[in-house]
């Protein structure tokens, strides 16, 4: 798989000309595993949205943590349970994957997920069967992640009020080209969703500030260009990237790809960043254990181990907090800003004609 890059896009991919998501059939209940209670909200519902959570986390002076975990695997019982247990141990945001027949952008853990979901029947409709049931009882909102394509095939408007429907409060969609995010935001906007794009990087900075503005609820930061997957160490120009980006704009930054260990999430945060998010190091705990049970304890274990890395207070408690500006600069940090070594990974906007990305 080759993915070439093009100046005037956010992301462009070639790929088979066949990707569908399968039909088939609807998921019908959810089973419960009572040993892990939900941590319901006071209202029954997440008490905001993506920005709303953010603006909430400033004024305590706290770092996001942003699991990801893929709808239907091991399958759809499990899932609504994950997003429970993931709740009790403090998840601020849960970015939860489509099962895609084509996912590109994905490295093997989550390639897997998808396969395995989708072996297990899991279509737009179970999921959203699923949320409708589970949503109320979190107290975070949720942000989806898919491709485009899967949009298309479903309809944009159709599947924008699907997502409203089930309480999904932000979009997420890698491969989509600027101008298609534009043409999201449209319907998403009537259907009270935020469209949280990304940067990476290889992201020419005339383009990542044009990102930036575009980008809803907070900026994505990919942290090393590739596929999805947990690494070994930090990519050391994540702070370099981060200060760039806080330079353009007072939105939130989350930083993802490649996170995998409670010391990964602790540098991060360190580093200056709003939000952590961690994706195959979750999935494949859940995913790949012996049994649902042993996936869920499993994913608490890991989750709650992250949650204890992050810093209680980051922001100084006098820093206000009432909105958060759309591309108001911020102070310039130092140049000489420490360096380790911090990775993840996905593409996305712009590369030099002659440069070509190859997905292993």
């Amino acid at each position: 798989m080759v993915i070439k890059l093009a100046k005037t896009s956010f992301l462009q991919i070639n790929k088979p000309p066949q990707s569908h998501v399968l039909r088939l059939p609807p998921y019908s209940h959810i089973v419960s595993y009572n040993s892990f209670g939900p941590r319901t909200s006071p209202s029954g519902s997440p008490a905001s949205g993506i920005s709303g959570t953010f603006i909430k986390l400033r004024k305590e002076g706290k770092v996001a943590l942003i699991p990801y975990i893929t709808a239907g695997d091991p399958d759809l019982s499990t899932t609504a349970e994950a997003l429970k247990v993931l709740d009790s141990c403090g998840s601020d945001i849960v970015e939860l994957g489509l099962p895609y027949s084509d996912p590109v952008l994905d490295g093997p853990v989550i390639q897997g997920a998808s396969a395995r979901a989708l072996a297990n029947g899991t279509t737009l409709e179970s999921i959203i069967f699923m949320l409708k049931e589970v949503v109320p009882q979190l107290s975070y909102p949720i942000l989806l992640f898919t491709y485009y394509k899967a949009i298309l095939e479903h309809g944009i408007s159709k599947f924008m009020a699907a997502l409203n429907d089930a309480g999904v409060r932000g979009l997420l969609v890698p491969d989509a080209l600027l101008h298609e995010t534009e043409t999201l935001k449209e319907e998403a906007t009537k259907n009270e969703i935020e469209i949280v794009l990304l940067t990476t990087p290889i992201t020419p900075k005339e383009e990542m500030k044009r990102i930036v503005e575009s980008a809803e609820g907070f900026v994505y930061l990919v942290s090393s260009v590739g596929v999805t997957g947990a690494r070994a160490t930090l990519n050391p120009d994540v702070p370099l990237l981060l200060q760039e980006i806080k330079e353009v704009t007072s939105k939130p930054v989350a930083v993802g790809f490649g996170i995998s260990t409670p010391e990964h999430v602790k540098q991060i945060a360190e580093w200056g960043a709003d939000g952590v998010i961690v994706g195959s190091a979750m999935v494949k705990r859940l995913g790949e254990s012996k049994s649902p049970e042993e996936g869920l304890k499993e994913l608490e274990t890991f989750a709650r181990s992250l949650k204890v890395a992050l810093p209680s207070e980051q922001l100084p408690k006098d820093k206000p907090t009432e909105q958060l500006p759309k591309d108001k600069p911020t102070e310039q940090l130092p140049k000489d800003l420490p360096s380790e070594q911090l990775p993840e990974d996905l593409p996305s906007e712009q590369l030099p004609k002659d440069q070509l990305l190859v997905l292993a």
